[in-house]
């Protein structure tokens, strides 16, 4: 097997806001052959996509190469003239990004845009283009691949686009491949369907690949070595088997421990002693557009939802993207009043409207939502934001405000210093603690999670559960958690809800038969998460007719 890159010694620097320059990669060394596939693995700010961008001569804005080689397939990229390294792009190397939306123009056909790379390279005629995307099509699982070129980026699902933006990368005949965290986005069976038809064509074509990801179990199916990265410098590197089974370094161990979230004991269920339940949504329907005669709107997310949540425990909202979990969410905050349907919190019936709920209903019943950055207002200081619920919905001010803010960033582990920030000066994993301490501010009953750790790095998604815990632990809290991480809700809740196409089809208890679905989606569902060990995703073994019958792609 011949060598096709070699990195020796590789360092970048990059320059702050402030004009400082700050070396980023420190000294990274790593081999790939022809047909290997290797995993870059770290939390946000480990260099991974970094150097992956490197390998194709692309130097991030702000960055620059300060010393190292990079050779692919023998030639050394950062000796090339600009020009030289377009032409390699796409030929010798192609780009596979997270965001597939981004890498289409909306105006234009999807099969125009794939066989592109053809036309500025002049590798092959049009029509010879067209049928090899055809054949990529098919050998991507697409569904129609003789005619879904015809269709506009906005006329495919996710799973699809990425896909396509993979036949994109290979059309022009690489040798090496870029993924840079292509499946984060999708839900776990549109995931196994792209990881399966990513592995299948890879193998077949003998092509090298370079998977960037911070998902182990990801990396377990896909890649033959692993090289673990942090602050810019390898930990460890070694076969997949090796890292996953016998890691070596500290940091190493940790990701892997971080990698599923145990569950932590819970207390007694409560006693049924008829009390109502903390809250409930009945018979909810609800969704966007136009109402008809009926109140009903033209296009309905819920069908007739109804779940409830008992005080002091958690109740966790699963399925696939469109099933409808954070439009539930919606209607019980009051933000989307529902079409029909009731919402009820300790027995008492809410406004649909949150514009017409009293400040104390408000306040009893808060929302953290799955993007920190476009929660938190980038002009205020941390200190602001959480000054403004302890000025609402308790009129604080003063020195009792200003010690209070202390405490809750106490609460969420952040040092106080940071209450003079703004949010752009803080981590992800920052910046959603300190949403919860704006929930907390409130003194809120039950906070509503809406896939509170889906942007977030294995490591620090980890931390923000233990953070949930001990807060429930302390607070006596109630958490509606929202996910597509299956594992994750099922170490933090008592009981599961999997919704699938606006309808509450399952409700399960993680301790009892949390394993043992018996909705045929529910299976589907909970089979398709990858499990960490080598060799899952080739015998996963699921039923074609089930697959088909439950699409969402």
């Amino acid at each position: 097997m011949s060598r096709l890159v070699e990195v020796r010694d590789l360092k970048i620097e990059a320059r702050t806001d402030s004009g400082r320059r700050v070396e980023i990669i420190r000294g990274v060394s790593f081999d790939i052959d022809e047909g290997e596939i290797v995993a870059l693995i770290g939390e946000s700010g480990s260099g991974k996509t970094t150097i992956a961008l490197d390998l194709m001569g692309h130097t991030r804005p702000g960055c620059r190469v300060t010393s190292g080689t990079v050779h692919l397939d023998g030639v050394e990229m950062g000796a090339l003239s600009e020009r030289r390294r377009a032409e390699m792009r796409g030929s010798l190397v192609s780009y596979v990004p997270q965001s597939a939306a981004a890498a289409f123009n909306p105006s234009h056909k999807i099969m125009d845009q794939v066989v592109e790379v053809t036309r500025i390279h002049g590798s092959m005629p049009e029509a010879e283009a067209r049928r090899k995307a055809v054949d990529l099509f098919r050998a991507l699982a697409l569904p129609n691949p003789e005619t879904i070129g015809e269709r506009y980026p906005h006329q495919v699902s996710g799973g699809q686009l990425q896909r396509l933006s993979a036949a994109m990368a290979l059309i022009g005949d690489p040798k090496l491949v870029i993924f840079d965290e292509p499946t984060t986005a999708l839900d776990v069976t549109t995931q196994v369907e792209v990881l399966r038809a990513f592995k299948s064509v890879m193998r077949k074509g003998r092509i090298a690949g370079v998977y960037v990801s911070h998902d182990l179990a990801v990396v377990a199916q896909i890649a033959d070595r692993i090289v673990v990265l942090r602050h810019g410098e390898i930990q460890e590197q070694g076969a997949t088997s090796d890292i996953l089974e016998r890691p070596q370094h500290p940091y190493t161990q940790e990701l892997l421990a971080a990698f599923r979230p145990s569950a932590a004991p819970r207390p007694p269920a409560p006693a049924e002693t008829g009390d109502a339940p903390l809250l409930v949504a009945r018979n909810i329907t609800a969704g966007y557009g136009k109402l008809d005669a009926d109140g009903i709107p033209s296009l309905r997310v819920l069908s007739d939802v109804s779940i409830e949540l008992k005080r002091g425990r958690n109740l966790g909202i699963v399925g696939e993207s469109g099933c409808g979990k954070s439009t539930l969410a919606r209607v019980i905050s009051g933000i989307l009043p529902a079409a029909k349907g009731e919402v009820l919190f300790e027995g008492r019936r809410l406004a649909p409207d949150l514009r017409q709920r009293t400040r104390e209903e408000l306040r009893q019943l808060q929302i953290v939502f799955q993007f920190a950055d476009t929660s938190l207002n980038p002009a205020k200081s941390i200190g602001e934001i959480l000054a403004r619920p302890l000025i609402f919905y308790h009129g604080m001010n003063g020195r009792a405000r200003e010690a209070r803010i202390d405490q809750l960033l106490d609460m969420v582990h952040l040092p106080r210093a940071l209450r003079h920030r703004r949010p752009g000066e803080l981590s992800g994993g920052q910046k959603q603690r300190i949403n919860l301490a704006r929930a907390l501010a409130a003194d809120a009953k039950v906070i509503l999670c809406d896939e509170i750790t889906s942007a977030l790095d294995t490591v620090v998604a980890a931390a923000i559960i233990d953070l949930l815990k001990e807060l429930q632990r302390e607070l006596s809290l109630s958490y509606l958690f929202i996910s597509h991480d299956l594992e994750t809700v099922r170490a933090i809740c008592d009981e599961v809800v999997v919704m699938y196409k606006g309808e509450n089809i399952e409700q399960l208890r993680p301790e009892i038969d949390g394993g043992h679905p018996t909705h045929p989606y529910t299976k589907l569902l909970f089979s398709s998460v990858p499990q960490l060990r080598t060799g899952w995703l080739d015998g996963l073994a699921q039923d074609p007719e089930l697959l088909k019958s439950f699409a969402q792609r």
